[in-house]
């Protein structure tokens, strides 16, 4: 299993000590046995201090040793794909054989914020192929402006591995079209995913980068030791219009939850996005999830 961090501030908490917590939790996550840290970017979002993945994953990737690190998500349509392929390049090199660019298309803050952020994002959204085929070839090493090469540097000796998150058929078809890797964000979504991932399957287009189909699905959950303290931590999510799907229970309860979603949408591989009334019972939910994970890396699939 892996833990995606929006970094919230919990109650009122700063920016600085939110940014703490995400230092501590990705610690406790690497010493818990979960594979992977990622973590979100929103822009203007009162509640949550992670506006730059990369700038975060780098200090993050100082203060751990083996934890993968990754975007959950890069929104390219705001930027440059040069500018994207050379800080994670940059990331891969400073830390061989851990980072994950994640990459997604919402604009990831109001609709001011996103003007302000990169202009015309529709427009920017109609785009995304065409950056989406520059940045796989910065990423390869093939791109070419104007018939002159191009080069993404620094170039690390370990290739990053590109993954597309996305809660619908559009994003799923993008990653299958690309060769990436595909990580259905299942709390975001109305949908239970069989049709996105179905499609992507499907229309999988082997890459240099991975030459089989692989899946990750994302879920918000809350575990406690008892199911009345669970539902209890999640009234949170009542307020929080961006978690559609949620789950709350003891470590079995939310053992059958996971195992449900990864033989629906036939993966063993999850993200456990939790957020908590405080940042105590948060790294506690987290650390009674590390007790599947040897069940949730095994048994899923069946």
């Amino acid at each position: 299993m892996g833990v995606l961090d929006l970094v919230p501030r919990l109650n009122g908490a700063s920016a600085e000590h939110a940014l703490q917590q995400a230092v501590l939790l990705a610690q406790q996550a690497e010493a818990w046995g979960y594979k992977r840290y990622w973590t979100s970017e929103h822009h203007d979002m009162a509640d949550l201090a992670s506006a730059s993945p990369e700038v975060l994953l780098s200090h993050i990737g100082a203060k751990t040793d083996t934890i993968l690190l990754g975007s959950g998500a890069v929104l390219l349509p705001h930027y440059s794909p040069l500018k994207v392929a050379e800080s994670f390049h940059l990331l891969a090199s400073l830390y061989p054989g851990r980072i994950e660019l994640g990459l997604g298309r919402a604009p990831g803050g109001g609709p001011h914020a996103t003007m302000a952020l990169s202009g015309n994002y529709l427009q920017h959204v109609s785009n995304l192929p065409a950056k989406l085929a520059s940045l796989t070839e910065l990423l390869e090493g093939r791109f070419e402006y104007e018939d002159v090469p191009v080069t993404a540097r620094p170039i690390p000796e370990i290739p990053l591995s590109i993954w597309m998150l996305g809660t619908n058929v559009k994003s799923a078809t993008y990653a299958a079209q690309f060769g990436m890797g595909y990580v259905f964000g299942q709390f975001m979504s109305d949908s239970d995913g069989v049709e996105a991932v179905r499609r992507y399957r499907e229309e999988f287009v082997p890459s240099a980068g991975l030459k089989e189909p692989e899946v990750m699905v994302a879920v918000s959950a809350m575990c406690a030791a008892n199911e009345n303290d669970a539902l209890d931590w999640s009234s949170f999510n009542k307020e929080d219009k961006g978690v559609k799907r949620h789950v709350a229970g003891t470590p079995e309860q939310i053992w059958q939850y996971i195992r449900q979603a990864g033989q629906r949408l036939d993966t063993n591989q999850i993200l456990m996005v939790t957020a908590g009334p405080d940042y105590e019972r948060r790294l506690e939910s987290y650390r009674l999830l590390a007790g599947l994970r040897l069940q949730s890396e095994s048994n899923i699939p069946n």
